[in-house]
């Protein structure tokens, strides 16, 4: 998908927001939660990211129950996030409704713990 296209799409995005997506971003915009900074439906590479602290390598995506049946896709996407050096945090929508103080805590946490080490580039390390 070309670069506008993929800007089109999360724009259109950006204004459809699930409920359990806009409970999230409530809670996530304008450097409410722990003073950090997100974006929403941020593309990074050829994906579409619901939720995006650039500063913390923090992905969360928000799931609905299209992606019961999209766990390759899933996990394949997830692959390249985490090779591009974030972290990938996903909570299905109903656990986002039903009990979103708990999946606040969860964000929190991962927020607060070390960055993994990078892998080692291409002729580097033992």
């Amino acid at each position: 998908m070309r670069k506008e296209q993929k800007l089109k799409n999360a724009k259109k995005l950006r204004k459809q927001l699930t409920e359990a997506e806009r409970r999230i971003w409530h809670h996530l915009r304008a450097h409410r939660f722990q003073g950090v900074k997100f974006k929403r439906q941020c593309p990074i590479g050829p994906y579409i990211c619901d939720f995006v602290s650039l500063n913390h390598k923090l992905i969360i995506e928000l799931d609905g129950g299209q992606h019961a049946s999209a766990t390759t896709y899933d996990r394949k996407r997830d692959s390249f996030l985490k090779e591009q050096g974030f972290r990938v945090l996903r909570f299905w929508n109903h656990d986002v409704l039903a009990e979103t103080d708990g999946v606040l805590q969860e964000i929190l946490r991962l927020l607060h713990s070390p960055l993994p080490n990078p892998l080692p580039q291409a002729g580097e390390g033992t």
